[in-house]
C-alpha cells in the first residue's frame, strides 16, 4: 500500500564535487582571459609579397601589414618602418614573398660580395625569356656574328664561336620596364655577375648581343 512505503531519505550533497565543478569553470574563464590577452598582444610588421633579390632596394608594393605576436627574442621590422626599409636599407639575401622581415635580414651598407658587380643589358625580343623575374639566375651568351671582344689588332686570333657562353651564374637584380612578362619588347636589364666576365659582357652587350637563359641557382 501507499501508505506502507517508507519515506525517502534525502539526497547525500557532495560539496567537494561541486567545489571541484566551480573551480573548473573557473580555470576555463581564466584560460579564455588569458588567451584574449595573448591575442592582444602583436605587433605590426612588414611581411613580403613579391621577390626581392639580395642587396635591390624594397618597393613599397613588395611590402603589405601583418599581425604577428609579439616576442622580445625577434626583431621584426614594424610597419611604420616601411618608409626607412624604402629608402636606406637592402636584403642582405634573396627575399621570397611570404617572408616576415626581422632586423637581421636588412643593412645599410652595400651589399654586393666581393668580386662582383652590377651591369646593365638591353635585351632585344628573343633574347630573353617570357617571364623573366628579378632573382632568378641566368647564363649570358654572345650571340653575335662577332665575338665580343671585337678586336681588330686580334684579327688573327681565336674568336668566340657564336652563342658562346660568357657566364652561367648571373643573377638579375632589377627588369626595367614591363617587358619581361611579353618577351616581345625590349627589355632593360640589371645583372649581378663576377667582375671577371664584365668587359666582355659589357662590349656583347653594346652590340645588342646578349642573350640570357635561365637556369638553375648554385648550390651553396
Amino acid at each position: 500500500m501507499a501508505g506502507d512505503r517508507l519515506p525517502a531519505p534525502p539526497r547525500e550533497r557532495k560539496p567537494a564535487l561541486a567545489a571541484l565543478a566551480a573551480l573548473l569553470v573557473l580555470i576555463g574563464a581564466l584560460g579564455a582571459t588569458v588567451l584574449v590577452m595573448r591575442a592582444g598582444d602583436r605587433v605590426e610588421a612588414i611581411r613580403i609579397t613579391e621577390r626581392v633579390p639580395m642587396g635591390q632596394r624594397i618597393p613599397e608594393s613588395a611590402m603589405e601589414s601583418v599581425l604577428v605576436a609579439e616576442d622580445d627574442a625577434v626583431s621584426y621590422v614594424r610597419w611604420e618602418q616601411r618608409q626607412t626599409v624604402m629608402e636606406s636599407l637592402r636584403p642582405t639575401t634573396d627575399l621570397v614573398a611570404g617572408t616576415v622581415l626581422v632586423g637581421e635580414m636588412l643593412t645599410g651598407e652595400p651589399t654586393l660580395p666581393e668580386g662582383e658587380v652590377m651591369v646593365g643589358v638591353s635585351l632585344q625580343p628573343g633574347q630573353f625569356p617570357s617571364g623573366l623575374e628579378a632573382g632568378d639566375t641566368v647564363a649570358a651568351y654572345w650571340v653575335g656574328d662577332d665575338g665580343p671582344a671585337g678586336n681588330a689588332e686580334q684579327e688573327d686570333a681565336q674568336q668566340p664561336s657564336q652563342d658562346t657562353l660568357l657566364t652561367d651564374s648571373a643573377q638579375v637584380v632589377a627588369i626595367h620596364g614591363d617587358g619581361g612578362g611579353s618577351g616581345n619588347s625590349t627589355l632593360p636589364v640589371t645583372l649581378r655577375v663576377d667582375e671577371a666576365v664584365v668587359a666582355e659582357l659589357t662590349r656583347a652587350a653594346a652590340a645588342g648581343d646578349v642573350s640570357l637563359v635561365v637556369v638553375a641557382a648554385p648550390a651553396e
